[in-house]
């Protein structure tokens, strides 16, 4: 029996037992028409453990993507499962590796465009005032958005100089923050967030209406304000934090140092900034030699 003639029984298990909807489907059939090609739809006993490791490298030649590779090789398994299930072949799968995820670098601003960002606000306008105290306190502090957004008057000490977040798993971290931030946290409070309707709110940055500010709109703000600074790279609130801890790397500060500002559980999460750091200052290396 060829593979082909197999196909459509594996797909019905895949719909009733692991309950894949359509389009996960139609992927996997792409999946499947690509190793038949491969395979040249040979017969189902012919087929060995060997052949998903030179289907792999098959794949790798032809330039996609390791997270395609991957994909296409987990629904090849998921064949030989459904083979062994059924009594079609005896193979174990016991020894076959997947290919290693890439590790996307983070978007990191440069402290150029860092400046030209929290510099591009029009301070007459009591909304861009505090929006400016959030973000001069996101990147001070290297809070993500939803610390940011949640954060409570009670969470700042202005004599100490520093906040308490409540980050991920309920965590609490306390975090310095740096003059400057601090300087436009204090001006925000005192001459805009008093008038707002939900001073008494105990959330620290409010909308007009006096509710906490939602993801969504700070999300578009900070992409209008990166517009504006004439910032070329996607940059969205994560960016902030992205830079914050390379700019601390690149600036001698240590990596458990850096975890324990970020809120990390694990260092492995903050290593990947020592390579973001890494390579951003052999860009400027080579471009020094560049201009020689």
């Amino acid at each position: 029996m060829r593979i082909t003639e197999v196909l459509d029984d594996f797909f019905v298990y895949l719909t009733v037992e692991k309950g894949d909807v359509k389009s996960t489907l139609n992927t996997y059939q792409d999946d499947m028409e690509q190793f038949v090609s491969f395979m040249h739809d040979v017969d189902v006993n012919r087929l060995s453990k060997q052949d998903i490791s030179d289907f792999t490298l098959y794949l790798s030649t032809r330039g996609l993507k390791t997270s395609t590779i991957i994909r296409r090789i987990t629904t090849v398994r998921s064949f030989y499962i459904f083979l062994n299930k059924n009594g079609f072949i005896n193979i174990s799968l016991i020894g076959i590796h997947l290919p290693k995820r890439e590790k996307h670098l983070p978007t990191v601003l440069s402290y150029e465009e860092i400046e030209s960002l929290l510099n591009c606000f029009d301070l007459s306008r009591p909304a861009e005032i505090r929006d400016k105290a959030m973000l001069e306190t996101m990147y001070a502090c290297g809070l993500r958005v939803s610390e940011l957004l949640n954060l409570e008057m009670g969470n700042v000490n202005p004599e100490e100089g520093y906040l308490k977040v409540r980050g991920k798993g309920s965590r609490e971290r306390i975090i310095p923050i740096g003059e400057f931030a601090l300087e436009f946290l204090i001006k925000y409070v005192s001459e805009v967030r008093q008038k707002n309707v939900g001073y008494r709110s105990k959330y620290l940055f409010l909308n007009r209406a006096g509710s906490v500010i939602s993801r969504q709109y700070f999300w578009r703000n900070i992409k209008k304000y990166a517009k504006r600074a004439n910032i070329d790279v996607n940059v969205s609130p994560h960016t902030l934090r992205h830079s914050f801890a390379t700019h601390l790397l690149e600036n001698g500060a240590n990596l458990k140092q850096v975890q324990e500002m970020l809120g990390h559980a694990k260092i492995e999460t903050t290593q990947i900034y020592t390579h973001v750091s890494t390579k951003r200052i052999l860009s400027v290396y080579d471009k020094f030699m560049d201009d020689k």
